[in-house]
C-alpha cells in the first residue's frame, strides 16, 4: 500500500467515525429537545393549576389544608 493509499485510508476511517458520532450528537440533542418539550408542557400545566386555584397561590400552599379527619 502506497504512502498515498495508507492516507486516504486514515481519512476515511476518520470520515466514519466522525458520521458515527454525528450521529450519536444528533439522537442526544433529540431526546433532549424531547424531555425539554414535555418539562415546558409540564411546567405550563403546573402554572395553569396554580393560577386556576382562584389566582390565590397561598390557598394550594398543602400546611393551610386540614387533614381530611377533620
Amino acid at each position: 500500500m502506497s504512502n498515498a493509499e495508507a492516507r486516504i485510508a486514515e481519512l476515511e476511517l476518520k470520515l466514519a467515525l466522525t458520521e458515527d458520532h454525528l450521529d450519536t450528537l444528533n439522537r442526544t440533542l433529540f431526546r433532549q429537545q424531547q424531555q425539554m418539550d414535555l418539562l415546558q408542557e409540564q411546567l405550563r400545566a403546573l402554572h395553569r393549576q396554580v393560577h386556576g386555584a382562584g389566582g390565590n397561590a397561598e390557598s394550594a400552599v398543602p400546611g393551610d389544608e386540614l387533614p381530611p379527619h377533620y
